[in-house]
């Protein structure tokens, strides 16, 4: 079994109020696997270092990790979002832990230069790079010596603890929590959409069903424990990342809707038909179409229930957490070969 320093934005201040994190799951898989893992927030260190101001306090947070690693000596050394860690500093505890390995995740989106340019910096001192896109958009980093793959969005039934699937009656048929206020555009069927209007739009061609729009609408945005009991009110989730045009992309919020048996509606051209069927989930390539899916799913609780059960059970199994945790080692450690996951093989 392993040492591991994981290294992410750990909700351990007011300013991280996310329950759902990946940092979460995957640190609660490498324990459930066996590993010994040591936590650190390094946002929160540096915050703290810099009188609440994480920028003045980055050279400490850097140092301090550096000091971690001498001390606790470990042999996996993860990267989650970990902007406030150098490469050099990086290259430093490699020098000092010569067997180390190192491997960087990432569940932002590729559409972002300003994410691929965060995720390079990094590149050339890590072993390996899993990113939440599969298909061409990996390509760039590929290196060689060096790995880069898909990293599923984890589901934690210790975390997505509800059973909507069991629920006929929900408050509400449909939640969309669209994520960030500030940036309410999307692309969705092909058609760059102001959220709320999009909202209405559906709301138009499905008078009927009724949808809960947490951070619309002058509604507040959900977080932590108010954020679950949100997804406790519906039985459909819709699914809208900001673009559907990246292989197998897609806010982690997925893996919160079918973990907490939601039945989760999805654009088809996110490719994860090639995963789940239509029983299993709702995919959809227009506007009408999804309005026409609701529309029935909301009118039929047994048909929604056993579909949405088909799909939490499916998603489970394919990416629980303790799986996606031995994959992110076996990534770390050079050790994947092609077939062992069921999600799309690692670049070399």
């Amino acid at each position: 079994m392993l040492r591991i320093v994981h290294v992410a934005y750990f909700p351990v201040s007011l300013s991280r109020r996310n329950q759902h994190s990946v940092e979460i799951k995957l640190s609660n898989g490498f324990t459930r696997n066996g590993h010994a893992v040591f936590n650190l927030s390094d946002r929160d260190i540096a915050r703290a270092a810099g009188f609440g101001h994480y920028r003045l306090g980055r050279r400490t947070a850097n140092q301090v990790l550096r000091e971690f690693c001498r001390e606790h000596r470990p042999d996996l050394l993860v990267l989650g979002h970990a902007d406030m860690i150098w490469a050099e500093t990086i290259a430093a505890i490699r020098a000092d832990l010569p067997q180390l390995r190192v491997v960087q995740w990432n569940v932002d989106p590729l559409f972002e230069p300003g994410n691929v340019a965060r995720i390079l910096n990094t590149i050339d001192v890590v072993d390996a790079t899993l990113i939440s896109t599969a298909g061409p958009a990996l390509e760039q980093f590929r290196r060689p010596g060096r790995l880069a793959g898909f990293l599923p969005n984890p589901v934690d039934v210790s975390v997505e603890r509800a059973r909507m699937d069991q629920v006929a009656a929900p408050a509400f048929d449909v939640i969309y929590a669209c994520g960030n206020p500030h940036r309410p555009l999307r692309v969705v069927c092909g058609q760059s959409w102001d959220m709320e209007a999009f909202t209405q739009a559906l709301r138009a061609q499905a008078p009927g069903v009724s949808i809960l729009t947490p951070g619309m609408f002058g509604q507040k945005l959900l977080f932590g424990a108010a954020y679950q009991d949100g997804l406790e009110q519906a039985g459909i989730g819709l699914n809208i990342s900001r673009r559907s045009d990246y292989f197998l992309y897609s806010s982690d919020r997925l893996a919160h809707l079918m973990g907490n048996g939601l039945l989760a509606a999805i654009e088809r051209q996110t490719g994860y038909d090639q995963l789940f069927s239509d029983d299993e989930m709702i995919f959809f390539s227009s506007l009408g179409e999804l309005a026409e899916k609701l529309t029935f799913y909301a009118g039929a609780p047994v048909a929604r229930m056993a579909a949405a059960a088909a799909g939490r059970t499916k998603y489970i199994e394919l990416f629980n957490e303790r799986r996606v945790a031995e994959y992110v080692v076996e990534a770390a450690f050079g050790r994947v070969a092609p077939g062992d996951y069921p999600w799309p093989d690692v670049l070399r």
